[in-house]
């Protein structure tokens, strides 16, 4: 199993940019798609972006194509979310996941593992 833990949310203006940071233990990085999920009061959870096991493809939500980017460092255990010009919409408990497909998948449903949570609040 893979215990993975966020870190790097935090309070932000509009315009503003943000890294997250999701560091993994228990199992190495590499045999896993990875992705983040957010999801706002009273709203369900959401796909931002994706990253396959080895960084070479990505995939993201229309709603931050060109101002997110998502990578990867298998060396270091650890994915990123690189947020940039954040929008007050953007609001949410952000979650990175893990899951061993074939190709990337966009459905929270299809990964087994999960970190807590990292709170981004974008004040306008």
């Amino acid at each position: 199993q893979v215990q993975l833990v966020e870190s790097g949310g935090g309070l932000v203006q509009a315009g503003g940019s943000l890294r997250l940071s999701c560091a993994a233990s228990g199992r190495t990085l590499n045999s896993y798609n990875m992705a983040w999920f957010r999801q706002a009061p009273g709203k369900e959870r959401e796909f931002v972006a994706a990253i396959s096991r080895n960084g070479g493809t990505t995939r993201y939500a229309d709603s931050v194509k060109g101002r997110f980017t998502v990578s990867r460092v298998n060396a270091k255990n650890t994915v990123y979310l690189q947020m940039n010009s954040l929008k007050p919409e953007d609001t949410a408990v952000f979650y990175c996941a893990a899951e061993q497909s074939i190709v990337i998948i966009t459905i929270p449903a299809a990964y087994g593992y999960w970190g807590q949570g990292t709170q981004v609040t974008v004040s306008s």
